[in-house]
C-alpha cells in the first residue's frame, strides 16, 4: 500500500502551484533580513525563531494542500468548533501580553486563537454557502451571521479591534460573493452607522486615543501619537532609495516602536526607501494575482469560497498594516503578513495558503451541493 501512496503524493506535489510557494519564501526571506536589521545585525532573538516557524508552517501548509478537498469540506464545522472552543478558553486560561489577553500558553507555543478563527470562519462559511441554492433567502442568513458575530464579540473582549474588523470584512466579502442582496448590505451599513455611539462607549481609552491621534497625531506626539509620528518620520527619511541596510537611524536608535512587528514596513522604507516598499508590495500583488487565478478557475463552490476568503484575508492584512503605518487608518495592531515577527500569525497564514494550494490542486473537482441543513 505504501508503494501506491508515494507515487500519488509525488504526483500531487508536482501539480501544486509552486509559484505561490517561491513567492512566500522570497517574502519571508525579506522579512528575516529585516528582523536581523531590527536586532542590530543579530539573527537572535527574532529572525532565528521566525525561520524555524516558517519551516514548521511549510510542513503544515503542504500537509493541508495534499489532503482531499472533500475531507476539509466535511470537517469544516469541526475546525470552527475547535477554534471557537480555544477562543472561549482565552476567557479562562489566557494570559496578558502587551495589555491584551489574547494568548493561551501551550508550552510548545503561545497560541493566539483569534488567528485560527480567521481560517476557521472562512472554512465554515464556505461549507454553509456551498450547501445553499442561490439566491439565498433572508432567513437563511441568520446562521452564517452568528458564525461571524459571536467570535467577533469574544475577540473584541480581549481586546483586539484589528482582528475583529478582519473577521467582519472577510465574512462580509463571502456574503457578497454568495450573492446576498445589496439591500441587505445597505441595511447593515445603516445599522452600523446608527450604533456607532453605542459602540464608542465600549471602546477602551487607548482605542479612543488611537482614533483621536489618527485625525491629529501632533496633539500628543510624545504620548498616544508617538507611534504614528515616529513612523511617518522614518518613512519620510528613507526617501527614494533609503539609507541602506541597517543604517536607519529611527530604528537603530529605538525611536521607532514595535519595529519588529507592527511597524516593520516602516523599517523597510527607512532602509530601502520608496523603491524597497514598492518592491515588497509588488511581490504581494503578484502573489494575490496567482491566488485570484485559483479562484477564477475553480469549478466547485466550496473551493471557490475558501480560496476567496483566504485571499481577501491576506489582502486585508497587507492593506491595514501598510495604511496604518502611513497614518491612513488608526493604529490597530495588525502584523505585516510573512514579514512581521510572530508565531501564530505566521503559522495561520501558511495554513491559509495550504488551503489555497489545495483548492488549486482540486480546481477541476466537481462537488455536488448537498441538503444537510446547518450541519
Amino acid at each position: 500500500m505504501m508503494i501506491d501512496v508515494i507515487p500519488s503524493l509525488l504526483h500531487k506535489l508536482a501539480r501544486l502551484n509552486w509559484g505561490i510557494f517561491f513567492l512566500l519564501l522570497l517574502i519571508s526571506a525579506l522579512g528575516w533580513g529585516l528582523l536581523i536589521s531590527a536586532a542590530g545585525g543579530d539573527i537572535h532573538p527574532w529572525a532565528s525563531k521566525q525561520i524555524l516557524r516558517f519551516g514548521v508552517g511549510v510542513v503544515i501548509m503542504f500537509s493541508i494542500a495534499l489532503i482531499d478537498l472533500r475531507w476539509w469540506l466535511h470537517f469544516s464545522y469541526f475546525f470552527y468548533g475547535l477554534s471557537f472552543a480555544l477562543l472561549c478558553g482565552v476567557e479562562f486560561l489566557g494570559f496578558i501580553g502587551k495589555g491584551a489577553e489574547r494568548w493561551i500558553d501551550l508550552y510548545v507555543i503561545q497560541l493566539q486563537p483569534s488567528e485560527l478563527m480567521k481560517i476557521a470562519l472562512v472554512m465554515a462559511l464556505a461549507r454553509y454557502f456551498h450547501s445553499q441554492s442561490f439566491p439565498i433567502r433572508f432567513h437563511k442568513l441568520f446562521f452564517p451571521l452568528l458564525l461571524i458575530i459571536i467570535p467577533m464579540i469574544l475577540v473584541l473582549r480581549q481586546p483586539d479591534l484589528g482582528t475583529a474588523l478582519i473577521l467582519v470584512m472577510v465574512g462580509g466579502t463571502l456574503f457578497f460573493l454568495a450573492g446576498v442582496s445589496m439591500w441587505i448590505f445597505g441595511a447593515a451599513l445603516i445599522g452600523i452607522g446608527a450604533s456607532i455611539p453605542i459602540l464608542w462607549s465600549f471602546l477602551h481609552d487607548y482605542q479612543k486615543d488611537r482614533i483621536f491621534m489618527f485625525f491629529d497625531p501632533s496633539k500628543d506626539s510624545q504620548g498616544a501619537g508617538y507611534h504614528i509620528t515616529q513612523s511617518k518620520i522614518a518613512l519620510g527619511s528613507g526617501g527614494l532609495w533609503g539609507k541602506g541596510y541597517m543604517q536607519g537611524t529611527q530604528a537603530s536608535l529605538n525611536f521607532l516602536p514595535e519595529k519588529q512587528t507592527d511597524f516593520i514596513f516602516t523599517l523597510l522604507c527607512e532602509e530601502w526607501g520608496f523603491m524597497g516598499g514598492a518592491f515588497l508590495l509588488s511581490l504581494y500583488a503578484f502573489l494575490m494575482f496567482l491566488c485570484f487565478r485559483i479562484i477564477l478557475t475553480t469549478q466547485n463552490d466550496f473551493g471557490r469560497f475558501v480560496a476567496a476568503g483566504m485571499t481577501v484575508s491576506f489582502f486585508f492584512y497587507i492593506f491595514i498594516n501598510v495604511a496604518m503605518v502611513m497614518g491612513l487608518v488608526p493604529v490597530v495592531g495588525i502584523p505585516l503578513p510573512l514579514v512581521s515577527y510572530g508565531g501564530t500569525a505566521m503559522l495561520t497564514l501558511l495554513m491559509g495558503f495550504g488551503f489555497l494550494l489545495n483548492v488549486g490542486l482540486h480546481r477541476n473537482l466537481k462537488i455536488p451541493k448537498f441538503s444537510i441543513g446547518v450541519f
